[in-house]
């Protein structure tokens, strides 16, 4: 039999187990963003590999956000508008899906923005440069496809941001450039925005979600597509981040239908 004293300090330790969980779970659940993050496109399995052990653990007081070099309103548009359309691939490049991807497009002429991973550009830059060499255009998607990046300290917030800008570069070649930047999970924040434009990039977002992410079949990826579709509308896929069959199947039978109804492709705004 336990003590008095034994029963005490074990209800003490039990309550500020259960207190540490609560507080966990409130922080988790809280957020400064001031953008709501749209469960649209959160992939949860991109393949970037370990994290790198570079990443900040700590918030450094000194980080700052730079002045914007371009506006930080969130693009959901192609440029010229119309009766057009922005195709942008997430994730990549891939060495299994990126260049099928690819082959699809210059078989209908069509332009898309490749939204890369820092370390994937970097494992593949033969693949970066066909994009480019393809007349295609890049935007930075982080280094670690963190969902939760809105919530991170701004030193974090440049990590992601820099890094993966500064591997997309070396992979494509001195020079290049690197128009947007997209937050993994569409996880905006005010702060996220402003680091992006600091750095150059705009913010680009989505308005036709396929799900491609969900694999729900090549045919409601397609149907989801086709109702989403706007004139002027920026249509999110994915060429890397796991199995992107259905994505393929999908495509093949979306880039015919955009030239039938009379699309052409465009870059976001």
């Amino acid at each position: 039999m336990t003590s008095p004293a034994t029963r005490r300090n074990l209800r003490s330790l039990t309550v500020l187990a259960v207190a540490g969980v609560l507080a966990l779970g409130s922080a988790a659940c809280s957020s400064d963003s001031g953008d709501q993050a749209k469960p649209g496109g959160r992939e949860g399995s991109a393949e970037v590999g370990p994290t790198p052990s570079d990443v900040p653990t700590a918030a450094d007081p000194k980080a700052s956000v730079p002045p914007a070099q371009v506006p930080d309103a969130l693009v959901r548009r192609t440029a010229t508008g119309g009766r057009t359309v922005a195709l942008t691939f997430d994730d990549g490049p891939s060495a299994q899906w990126t260049p099928q991807v690819l082959a699809l497009l210059k078989q209908y002429h069509a332009k898309a923005t490749f939204c890369m991973i820092g370390p994937n550009a970097k494992a593949n830059p033969k693949l970066v440069k066909e994009v480019v060499a393809d007349g295609h255009r890049l935007c930075d998607h982080t280094v670690t496809h963190d969902e939760g990046i809105a919530k991170r300290p701004l030193s974090r917030i440049k990590y992601e941001i820099t890094t993966a800008h500064e591997q997309i570069v070396a992979a494509a070649g001195p020079g290049t450039k690197v128009e947007w930047f997209r937050a993994p999970g569409g996880d905006w924040s005010p702060q996220v925005r402003a680091m992006a434009a600091g750095y150059g990039m705009k913010s680009l977002d989505w308005s036709d979600d396929t799900r491609d992410w969900q694999r729900p079949g090549a045919d409601k990826i397609l149907a989801t597509a086709e109702k989403e579709l706007k004139p002027g509308g920026v249509i999110l896929m994915h060429d890397a981040g796991g199995d992107r069959a259905q994505t393929l199947a999908a495509l093949k039978q979306l880039l015919p239908w955009l030239v039938q109804q009379g699309y052409t492709f465009d870059f976001p705004a």
